[in-house]
């Protein structure tokens, strides 16, 4: 009778496993670059939508109180201002609707200059409470269910940075400037057209 010799059941050998490990590794990476491509462009759509809702209020604000948006006729190059956006864009708005101030609470005083107050919101979505845009996140503390906005608030971008705002004789645009740095959060703040190809720059998201 012919015995036949017991044979073990085939292993992978070290080789085989490696380069299984390895096609793991590259696939793996494949699809995180693919997800964090995905998301880079995500919130560079959000942060062009959020650049034209802004300039949408904004340009109606000025057509209601003459002025564009800002206590100075001539804003810093930098334009680190989005905190009177969201004042004169959303507060002032909620405030006299809300509170249905009499006609001597309609002013207010910016140094020594008496200004109008708006007295509609004109972009609602600044709401920190409820906005779907998730540009204006609640004070720390702040709850949800408050009757009342923070008074005080910057818009941030999709990447947390503060928007930039400028208008007057340093603004690119004959009217006003607004943009996000972008993903590195670094802007040039340049008024010169010879700047925009600057390394700051080449991931801003802008109007200009």
């Amino acid at each position: 009778m012919k015995i036949n010799p017991h044979r073990g059941k085939a292993a992978f050998t070290l080789v085989e496993l490696m380069a299984v490990i390895t096609i793991i590794v590259i696939l793996a990476g494949l699809v995180v670059g693919g997800l964090g491509f995905v998301t880079e462009r995500q919130a560079k759509e959000k942060a062009k939508v959020q650049i034209a809702l802004l300039s949408k209020a904004i340009e109606e604000y000025k057509l209601d109180m003459g002025k564009y948006p800002g206590s100075a006729n001539d804003t810093p190059a930098a334009g680190k201002i989005s905190a009177e956006l969201y004042d004169e864009l959303f507060f002032e708005g909620y405030d006299f609707s809300t509170q249905n101030p009499p006609p001597d609470k309609w002013e207010k005083t910016v140094g020594s200059v008496v200004v109008p107050k708006a007295t509609k919101m004109y972009l609602a979505d600044l709401d920190p409470r409820s906005t779907k845009q998730g540009w204006v996140p609640l004070p720390t503390g702040f709850k949800q269910d408050s009757p009342k906005p923070p008074a005080t608030q910057k818009i941030l971008d999709p990447w947390g940075k503060e928007y930039y705002y400028r208008k007057g004789k340093d603004a690119m645009n004959p009217d006003f400037d607004i943009w996000s740095a972008g993903k590195d959060g670094k802007s040039k703040f340049s008024t010169s057209a010879a700047d925009m190809g600057h390394a700051d720059m080449k991931d801003d998201i802008k109007n200009f």
